[in-house]
C-alpha cells in the first residue's frame, strides 16, 4: 500500500476547482505545512485566502514557487509549455512538479524540456464537477476516484523517488493510483471524457439552433437526459478548448468510431430494426451498472438528484 507523504510548502498555480480541492484535501489530512496560491487574478487569490483555501497568494510565479517542494500546475493545458519555461529557472532544486490536466502527451513534451534538477510527474485526477473557481473546491473530491500518472522516460533514482512521492500524494488525499504511458492515457480519456463533452457541447448547441423550438421551451421542457448534457456543457470553455486542441489525434480517432456507431443507430431507426436498438440499449445499461458496481457513481434514483431539482 502506498504511504501518504508530507510536503513543507505547496505552490498551486491556478486556484480553480482542482487546485483548491487539492489544497483543501492536503490541509484536512495534514499533508503540508503551507499552501501558496499563484494566480494572475488578484481577486481569485483574495477569495481563496478569505475562505482558507490558501495561506498566502502571489501573482508572480517566480515568487510563488520559491521555497516550494511541491508545485501543482492547475492551469489549462494550452499554457503548460510557457509555465514549464518559467519554472526552469524559478523552481527550487529537487522540487516535485505535477499537473492535473486531462491530456498527458502535450504535457509530457513540455515537461521534457525542464532541467533534470526538477522532477515533473504528469498526473490526471479523474474527478471534477462543472463548477469553477476557488469556492468550488472541496476536500473529498478525490476520495475513491482514480488518479493516473504518466511518468517521463527517466531512469535516474531521484526521478523514480519523485514518482513514488507523487503516488503517495494522491493516495494521501484518498485517490486510487494507476500508472500508464501518456499515449494510452490520452486515447482512454478521449473515450471516457473528451468525446462525451464534445457530444454535450454539440447537442446543446444544436438544441439552441432549432428555429422551430423557442429558447424558453428548450429550458422549460428539458427532460433528465438533456439536463445531464447541459451540466457537462457548463464546464470551463477555455479548459476544454485546450483539451481538444492538445488531444486532437485521439479525439478524432474516437469520434470516427462514434460516427460509425451513430450511422448504425440511424439505419436501425430508419428500418424499424427494434432488435438492433434493443441490443444497443442493453449494452449501454450494462455498462452503467458496471460503473455503479465499481463505485464510480451512486446507485440512486434519478441519478441522485434531490426532488427539488426534478
Amino acid at each position: 500500500m502506498t504511504e501518504p507523504v508530507k510536503f513543507k510548502c505547496v505552490a498551486i498555480i491556478g486556484v480553480g476547482l482542482i487546485g483548491s480541492s487539492l489544497a483543501c484535501a492536503m490541509r484536512k489530512r495534514g499533508l503540508t505545512d503551507q499552501i501558496i496560491g499563484v494566480d494572475c487574478d488578484e481577486g481569485v487569490l483574495a477569495r481563496a485566502k478569505k475562505i482558507g483555501v490558501i495561506d498566502d497568494g502571489e501573482t508572480s510565479l517566480e515568487k510563488g514557487v520559491s521555497g516550494a517542494d511541491l508545485i501543482v500546475l492547475s492551469t489549462p493545458v494550452g499554457v503548460m509549455s510557457d509555465v514549464c519555461k518559467a519554472l526552469s529557472a524559478a523552481a527550487d532544486d529537487g522540487a516535485l512538479i505535477i499537473d492535473v490536466g486531462s491530456v498527458k502527451g502535450s504535457v509530457a513534451k513540455a515537461a521534457a524540456a525542464l532541467p533534470e534538477r526538477l522532477h515533473f510527474v504528469p498526473c490526471h485526477p479523474v474527478a471534477g464537477t462543472e463548477q469553477s473557481g476557488p469556492e468550488a473546491g472541496f476536500a473529498s473530491l478525490f476520495e475513491d476516484r482514480w488518479c493516473i500518472l504518466t511518468p517521463l522516460v527517466r531512469d535516474d533514482e531521484p526521478y523514480k523517488a519523485a514518482v513514488k512521492r507523487a503516488e503517495g500524494l494522491w493516495a494521501g488525499v484518498g485517490a486510487q493510483v494507476e500508472v500508464m504511458d501518456a499515449a494510452h492515457h490520452d486515447l482512454a480519456l478521449a473515450v471516457t471524457s473528451h468525446l462525451p463533452h464534445l457530444i454535450a457541447f454539440t447537442l446543446v448547441g444544436a438544441a439552441d439552433d432549432v428555429e422551430s423550438v423557442a429558447h424558453g421551451e428548450v429550458i422549460k421542457y428539458s427532460a433528465g437526459g438533456f439536463r445531464d448534457f447541459t451540466r457537462i456543457a457548463a464546464s470551463d470553455p477555455i479548459m476544454w478548448r485546450d483539451v481538444f486542441l492538445a488531444n486532437k489525434d485521439a479525439v478524432l480517432e474516437v469520434l470516427g468510431r462514434f460516427s460509425e456507431e451513430l450511422a448504425v443507430m440511424q439505419r436501425a431507426i430508419r428500418w424499424s430494426d427494434g432488435k438492433a436498438l434493443e441490443d444497443a440499449f442493453a449494452r449501454g445499461r450494462s455498462l452503467r451498472r458496471a460503473i455503479v458496481d465499481a463505485g464510480q457513481e451512486m446507485d440512486a434514483p434519478n441519478f441522485g438528484r434531490d426532488k427539488k431539482e426534478r
